[in-house]
């Protein structure tokens, strides 16, 4: 761990710049320190579709990795954040022969798998309303009744990950927050999680694309 500590490296980057190219040849393990990250894609037609975010602690760049090929999706900055890279050739011997390190790595992309199918869930629903309060019963963490979402997402980082505009969102949560399932507190989102649940059950409307 000390040679790997030896080896790896640190960057800082700006909102919005990009962590990782799309495509790019598999060259490092990559762990944030600080801020937020999120994946993207494009459709054919050029719209950004948002997969997934990453937080502080959490790894990434992994597949690319492990397989050999490029990276599949774009990675790029949400806040101000800090990114640490351990070289690839260090690193990827011991994913395969250490089994505590090969088993974490397994959950991990058990981990992304499912999200991904829950997304595509998500993207399956036809009312906005529904599928804004389906992706932020993704985000919840805590205990019942009411849940937090720490360091919410932008309006328009949820807009790319349900494929709406950033304006539908807006509304949607001007309703959400006057129906009280959703409170702020700072940069967090205090959530009723049994009256979101039971707004992205129904057929009410939250605007259109």
């Amino acid at each position: 761990m000390e040679r790997l500590a030896g080896q790896a490296s640190t960057q800082t980057f700006a909102k919005r710049e990009v962590v990782l190219p799309k495509s790019s040849a598999p060259r490092n393990l990559c762990f944030l320190v600080s801020g937020r990250l999120q994946a993207i894609d494009f459709t054919l037609d050029g719209r950004e579709v948002g997969l997934y975010f990453i937080d502080p602690g959490d790894y990434f760049a992994e597949l690319a990795l492990i397989d050999g090929q490029t990276q599949p999706e774009l990675v790029i900055s949400n806040s101000a954040s800090q990114v640490v890279f351990v070289p690839g050739a260090e690193i990827r011997p011991l994913l395969f022969s250490t089994p505590l390190m090969a088993e974490a790595l397994c959950r991990r992309l058990a981990q992304r798998v499912r999200i991904q199918v829950n997304h595509r869930q998500i993207l399956g629903l036809n009312n906005p309303l529904q599928r804004i309060c389906a992706h932020l019963e993704l985000l919840t963490m805590g205990g019942d009744g009411n849940r937090r979402i720490l360091k919410a997402p932008t309006h328009q980082e949820i807009a790319i990950m349900v494929s709406l505009t950033r304006e539908t969102v807006t509304r949607t949560f001007q309703v959400l927050q006057t129906k009280g399932v959703l409170t702020r507190e700072g940069e967090d989102l205090l959530v009723d999680t049994a009256k979101l649940s039971e707004l992205s059950s129904s057929r009410g409307t939250g605007g259109s694309d």
